[in-house]
């Protein structure tokens, strides 16, 4: 190509307004602009989604369908573009057989070094790789089908307070209502002592009544209630753990697979030891341990295992593939994912993680000539771990390659060599590009909400810092790499939890604090969020170990928020997860036109029939099957997208009718639905977390991580305040720019000065320079993380000796966003 730019002319994809730009190739470019501007519009429904397209114009139809396509985007013409990859921020698969050693393929080289090159015992057969596989049939252990682990339930996880009879409900795990009444009824109808306390039935009884694979059929005759007459029945029994594991295993409802998780007991398997494996595979050694150890180490300690092997000097069969494995594993190092494990579940791992193990494959690819597209590969690193992202990203680009980079991190965006600015605001007020030029010019653009996080440097705001009103310490906790760590968190105040990725963050606020807390508070007050179930083939959880836990007298309730999505369908939106639509729909069914003609507020609805177009039943599209072709959806021919049938489309408020108010934005329904209180608060606190642009009916599957927590926090907002309550929060500040960043603060340190408490996983040195106190966890990650090296305030944090957040935080110039 003799022009080295790439140049698009009347882009128009969702909120872009017929946008012109002129971007160069091999260069890293930083898109930036406020959530919502329409930098991904540009960037990821522009630019890639025209590349995608291009290319699968050259593939023969019938393989078309197997590929998932983004569709055509809305622009007029776009020329100089290459070949496109996208490297999206998106969850893996939910199940514990994709691992760190499957996404990054180095688990195929693993096993064909030992299938080639393994010491294998005296008169074995040689094992293709498959067999050192836990996701094939001839590798996987046959008692836990290569999981590692099998499920189980007790007598003290069934019945957790042996002081209860059944009929004050010792077996906690039955189910509730009128099924858990009808088990307690067989019982008593079987001759089993129902009201005598748990621990005083004979044990052969309490064996029966929980795990009896038997499932007897008898006349039950209920206790009639005052003014209801109750029939015999027949009913059958169902043991407890019958009822436990198949609910675990085939329910289809998240909230009754959450709840008996809670009653169930995960160990290794007892013929593998938790190594996966059939014996045979475990037999075979490489540097005298088996392929289950080495995929257990830490990415780091396997590559340094490997290196005496691979600095060999033949050309053999274990030196080529183990030089192949260490220099895989050292980009991968680079990035700050020397931590993880091969066998680390994929499901364990940040959406950030995930895109730089992907990110990695591709500096191994040897590609040249084609455009990268990145969704903020900087999020959930650390200011150290972001160093050598921009190294990798550098190594890219002198390969021959273009990185267009949507970022909100104004260390990343210094270095860029040109930045595309989109603004000035978000949603319907944003959309144009107010830059396209060196960052250094952006200084000039007085319109830019990017201008003043990149070149202002004022000092801080004076801060003054709050007094706790107590303390919640946690003592000898032990997770993961956690060992024996003592924690203390002060209440009443902002506290952020720093250190580099893979530290121990996490774990310590959003499982064993969060955990410590909701069992203090008990399972309604505390329960778990919706996102924390595990996946059947997963398992419960680990459980942290602590010695003691002093301070939760004063907390009365937990609420954690983020970055799960809202909703798994697109049936679920902005308006219905608030519950601000039940609102809407009372206006509509209020009308004088809906009450002559009897409509109530479940017309309204698009989920239940009556009011929905029965066409789409109220999804708004349909799906197009086509011959050759991938399926694809297209806005429903009878309502054409309005979800609603034409009889509830013609009520009307204020000249408005349904489908109209689900497809305004937040900032729009704020004055249209000012005087509808339930629904003006609603909007009032969407609009305090910076959400304005959203529209009100948009899917929960088109949110992104950071808008989903931020409707989280509106949702909780809302809400009337009630004693003292802990506020939980995992990178609040993921995929936000400084200017949302600022809003969001204000919202948090808010919640801090109406007296709670708000603990914050957080990398952005802007917010941990905010704070009230810090904890520093590391120094290093994984194995070599795990422990406070540092806590107090920013400023004593800031200076002490073995953190590596210290310098960061010493050097950030960011206003701390604090109202």
């Amino acid at each position: 190509m003799t022009d080295s730019y790439v140049r698009v002319r009347g882009a128009r994809e969702h909120n872009l307004r017929t946008v012109d730009v002129d971007i160069p190739r091999d260069a890293l470019v930083a898109f930036t602009g406020v959530s919502g501007s329409g930098k991904s519009s540009l960037a990821f429904g522009t630019l890639y989604a025209e590349a995608q397209r291009r290319y699968f114009e050259s593939v023969a139809p019938y393989a078309r369908r197997l590929i998932h396509q983004v569709g055509a985007p809305k622009v007029e013409d776009i020329t100089g573009l290459p070949p496109a990859i996208a490297l999206e921020q998106r969850r893996s698969a939910p199940t514990s057989r994709s691992s760190v050693g499957t996404v990054t393929t180095l688990s195929n080289t693993l096993r064909m070094l030992f299938s080639r090159a393994g010491d294998y015992p005296a008169g074995a057969d040689r094992l293709d790789s498959d067999a050192f596989s836990p996701n094939t049939a001839v590798g996987a252990c046959p008692e836990c089908h290569g999981l590692g682990r099998v499920h189980r339930v007790t007598e003290e996880s069934l019945v957790p307070d042996p002081s209860l009879s059944v009929r004050d409900g010792a077996i906690a795990a039955w189910p509730g209502a009128w099924q858990g009444k009808n088990l307690r009824d067989i019982l008593d109808a079987l001759g089993h002592d129902v009201d005598r306390p748990w621990r005083e039935l004979p044990q052969a009884d309490r064996d029966w009544i929980l795990f009896t694979d038997e499932q007897p059929v008898v006349t039950v005759h209920p206790v009639r209630d005052v003014g209801r007459i109750q029939r015999p029945y027949q009913g059958q029994y169902m043991s407890a753990r019958r009822y436990v594991l198949h609910t675990f295993a085939d329910s289809k409802s998240e909230t009754l697979r959450k709840r008996v998780q809670g009653f169930m007991v995960a160990e290794p398997c007892p013929v593998c030891a938790g190594r996966r494996l059939r014996p045979e595979a475990l037999a075979v050694t490489f540097a005298g341990h088996d392929i289950a150890t080495l995929a257990g180490l830490p990415l780091s300690a396997l590559a340094e295992l490997l290196r005496p092997t691979a600095q060999a000097p033949d050309e053999g069969v274990a030196p080529t593939l183990a030089r192949d494995l260490v220099a895989r594993i050292e980009i991968l190092t680079e990035l700050g994912l020397g931590y993880l494990s091969t066998d680390r579940p994929s499901p364990t791992l940040s959406a950030g993680e995930l895109q730089r193990l992907r990110l990695a494959t591709q500096l191994r690819s040897g590609l040249f000539g084609v455009v990268y597209v990145l969704d903020e590969p900087s999020a959930g690193l650390h200011p150290a771990d972001t160093e050598s992202l921009l190294t990798v990203l550098g190594r890219l680009k002198e390969a021959g390659n273009s990185l267009f980079v949507v970022e909100h991190d104004m260390d990343v965006v210094r270095r860029a060599d040109w930045i595309v600015d989109v603004g000035p605001r978000a949603g319907e007020h944003g959309g144009q590009v107010l830059h396209s030029g060196p960052v250094d010019a952006l200084a000039d653009v007085t319109g830019s909400a990017t201008r003043r996080f990149l070149f202002d440097t004022e000092p801080p705001a004076p801060r003054t810092p709050r007094s706790p009103s107590g303390t919640l310490t946690l003592r000898g906790v032990t997770l993961h790499n956690l060992r024996g760590v003592d924690a203390a968190f002060p209440l009443g105040v902002f506290t952020a939890v720093t250190g580099v990725s893979g530290s121990g963050k996490s774990t310590l606020v959003t499982r064993v604090l969060a955990e410590a807390v909701r069992e203090h508070l008990g399972a309604e007050q505390g329960r778990p969020d919706a996102g924390d179930v595990a996946e059947p083939d997963a398992g419960p959880m680990a459980t942290a170990q602590l010695t003691a836990v002093h301070g939760l007298e004063t907390i009365g309730r937990l609420v954690r928020v983020d970055q799960k999505p809202i909703g798994r369908t697109p049936r679920s939106n902005l308006a219905t997860y608030t519950g601000m639509f039940d609102a809407v729909r009372k206006v509509f069914a209020a009308t004088e036109e809906a009450r002559a003609l009897g409509y109530t507020a479940g017309r309204f609805s698009f989920n239940v029939t009556g009011g929905r177009c029965e066409t789409c039943q109220g999804e708004g599209f349909v799906a197009v099957e086509l011959l050759f072709l991938p399926g694809t959806y297209a806005p429903c021919t009878d309502c054409h997208g309005d979800r609603y049938n034409p009889e509830t489309l013609r009520i009307t408020y204020r000249g408005r009718n349904v489908a109209d108010v689900l497809g305004m934005t937040v900032d729009t329904a704020a004055d249209f639905l000012a005087d509808v209180p339930a629904a003006a608060r609603s909007l009032r606190t969407l609009q305090d977390v910076g959400l304005g642009y959203l529209r009100l009916g948009q899917p929960a599957t088109e949110l992104s991580g950071g808008e989903a927590q931020r409707i989280k926090l509106a949702a909780e907002l809302q809400r009337a305040r009630r004693g003292h309550t802990l506020y939980l929060l995992d990178e609040p500040t993921t995929g936000l720019h400084p200017a949302d960043t600022e809003v969001l603060l204000r919202q948090l340190h808010g919640l801090v000065d109406a007296g709670n408490t708000v603990v914050v996983v957080e990398h952005d040195m802007a917010v941990v320079a905010g704070a009230d106190h810090v904890i520093d966890l590391g120094p290093g990650g994984g194995a070599e993380g795990g422990r406070i090296v540092a806590e107090g305030t920013p400023e004593e944090v800031a200076s002490a000796p073995g953190s590596r957040t210290a310098p960061y935080l010493a050097r950030d110039r960011a206003r701390p966003g604090r109202s």
